[in-house]
């Protein structure tokens, strides 16, 4: 970010761990977490309490319907971490 001033967003296939490399390398400023925030609607609670992540159903998105889009479970006290 030595030549751009502006603000960096990182995408595509970010974990907890490489998401937090890439913002302490300095290479972006805001790593995007799409698809598993569509599956995991308290993405940012699982990632901070190391929780697993429901699978994303790629073919279901935005399909007309609530199956894929919104009706993936919230992490349960019951349920098992990663």
């Amino acid at each position: 970010m030595k030549h751009y001033k502006g603000v960096i967003f990182a995408a595509g296939g970010f974990k907890a761990e490489t998401a937090e490399a890439v913002l302490q390398a300095d290479d972006a400023d805001l790593v995007a977490f799409g698809r598993d925030f569509i599956a995991n609607p308290d993405l940012p609670e699982r990632l901070r309490l190391q929780l697993r992540l429901n699978p994303y159903d790629r073919p279901t998105f935005f399909g007309g319907t609530d199956v894929g889009y919104t009706d993936y479970p919230f992490f349960s006290s019951g349920a098992v971490a990663a």
